[in-house]
């Protein structure tokens, strides 16, 4: 018994040991992984940029038109009018307020003087522009500003369907008369009508800081 217990002493302590060892070293690959630099390229930040601004303009696009839609089967085209003008840039701000970055839908035929392109958005609006009337198809879009510290997304916004004529078509045939005294009275500077569907309305352009689109690398 002695010897057996001699022999057994000796397999036990290694057992311990072993374990101690791997444990140990599973720690320390752990902590080494916590620890590495993770390489980034500008490919790479250019095309989280591009999946997040998509995210971004969608949730900010069904979020107004939620609302819209609403307003407008409980109280009419009309009412939807006041309803733009008073929560579409609050639900903008909000967006933009979540995520960090800056929001708007920028046009030339703007219904809001707010939503005037810069230079650097009329630029990408002609392009838009030409592709509509050239039938090319109009993708979304990534630009470098202020030496490339901020990532410009844009994607064309474009009249989807009839009912966005009854605030955006013809006047006296899309727009009823009660529509177009709401849109007189709240909009007095308004571009935003003659369009028919398929037209260019403007675009989604979302200012997101390269800090920000690394951050979430």
């Amino acid at each position: 018994m002695k010897k057996i217990l001699k022999f057994l002493i000796p397999i036990s302590m290694l057992m311990a040991c072993g374990s101690n060892e791997r444990v140990s070293k599973e720690v320390f690959e752990e902590a080494t992984k916590s620890m590495e630099v993770k390489k980034i390229s500008e490919a790479d930040i250019v095309r989280e940029a591009m999946k997040w601004g998509d995210e971004i303009s969608t949730e900010a696009q069904q979020q107004l038109l939620t609302v819209l839609q609403t307003t407008i089967s409980e109280k009419g085209v009309p009412a939807a009018i006041e309803v733009c003008h008073t929560q579409a840039l609050p639900i903008l701000k909000d967006v933009s307020d979540k995520y960090g970055v800056q929001i708007k839908r920028a046009s030339f035929a703007y219904r809001n003087p707010l939503d005037m392109p810069d230079e650097a958005e009329k630029a990408i609006l002609d392009a838009y522009t030409y592709n509509i009337e050239n039938q090319i198809p109009n993708e979304p879009n990534i630009q470098k500003l202020e030496n490339g510290d901020v990532l410009l997304y844009t994607k064309a916004i474009q009249i989807p369907n009839a009912l966005c004529l009854n605030c955006h078509g013809k006047k006296g045939e899309d727009i009823k008369p009660e529509t177009q005294a709401a849109l007189d009275l709240k909009y007095p500077e308004d571009k935003a009508t003659g369009h028919k569907v398929g037209d260019l309305r403007g675009m989604w352009s979302i200012r997101i800081p390269k800090k920000e689109v690394v951050k979430r690398m």
